[in-house]
């Protein structure tokens, strides 16, 4: 239905970028469409580690369960998702620059069942969306290499 890409060029190191964006537990602090953002299982981010999302569609949240399906850290990460009337295969690739990192996201959203009905009306909302979404990711990520900190995460 949907493929966005979006980029984003960040001054935090590869390492850092990779395991802040990677665990999507995380996804509700740089992503506004996101509302909620809880991993569902405990331990390292690995292959099919899971996530609960609450995906906000105008006035309500609507929730999305994503799992990591390939995981080549600090260089890769896929996630596929799946909520009412949406699938969703969200890949995004990592590469170390001399200033930090660059970012490479693209989302592959596809409405299914009725949801199908909407496709030809959906196009600019999901720009907006993926827009909204680099936007957050690049402020986040750029706020946590001013800070100097390693970049946190969520665990379980």
């Amino acid at each position: 239905m949907a493929v966005l890409r979006e980029r984003i060029d960040t001054n935090l190191g590869i390492d850092e970028a990779f395991a802040f964006v990677a665990d999507f537990a995380n996804a509700s602090r740089w992503d506004p469409g996101v509302a909620t953002s809880v991993r569902e299982d405990e331990g390292p981010v690995r292959v099919g580690a899971k996530y609960q999302l609450g995906v906000r569609i105008g006035s309500r949240v609507a929730p999305m369960e994503y799992e990591i399906t390939t995981l080549d850290a600090p260089t890769r990460v896929v996630l596929a998702g799946r909520g009412s009337g949406v699938d969703a295969i969200d890949d995004i690739t990592f590469r170390s620059t001399p200033t930090g990192t660059e970012i490479d996201y693209v989302a592959d959203i596809r409405l299914v069942g009725l949801g199908r009905l909407l496709a030809p009306f959906a196009g600019g909302a999901f720009r907006r969306i993926a827009e909204n979404a680099r936007a957050g990711m690049q402020r986040t990520l750029d706020a946590l290499a001013e800070s100097g900190a390693t970049a946190p995460t969520h665990a379980g």
